[in-house]
């Protein structure tokens, strides 16, 4: 071969190579980027620093689940938490909470997982090679 192919060979095979990283970033972006629209459904739990019964239990689940936005609730009164799926867009889980704790009187705190325990549950750690990546193409752009 020639100089001329070699040369013509290794800039085409850098070009493709250079045209895959940017899609991947841009993929990257893309995937990892948090929204919320009409189908988005979050999760959140309530923890109630008192003792409740299944009547309790049972009250707060028809109060939750008339709630807008709220889809489904589970209610435990031997754990004293309820855990309810919502739409963003619709409702606040914030909002919902303080609601339940002025119109029904529970004494009922979201639960906010710490920095440490929102790390460990997903399945994209900070040791990862799929987070070394995002992190790097994060601080990049």
């Amino acid at each position: 071969m020639t100089s001329k192919t070699i040369k013509r060979t290794l800039l085409a095979l850098g070009g493709t190579t250079l045209l895959l990283a940017v899609a991947l970033m841009i993929h990257i972006l893309l995937v990892t980027r948090p929204r919320a629209d009409a189908s988005t459904v979050a999760m959140a739990r309530i923890d109630f620093k008192q003792d409740i019964t299944r009547q309790d239990a049972d009250q707060i689940t028809a109060w939750l689940s008339h709630q807008k936005g709220v889809d489904h609730v589970l209610c435990n009164a031997q754990t004293e938490t309820a855990v309810f799926t919502f739409h963003p867009v619709k409702a606040s889980a914030d909002q919902i909470a303080a609601d339940l704790r002025t119109e029904l009187h529970y004494n009922g705190v979201r639960y906010m997982p710490d920095q440490k325990a929102m790390m460990s549950g997903c399945p994209v750690g900070d040791h990862s090679l799929s987070y070394k990546i995002y992190s790097t193409i994060k601080n990049i752009l």
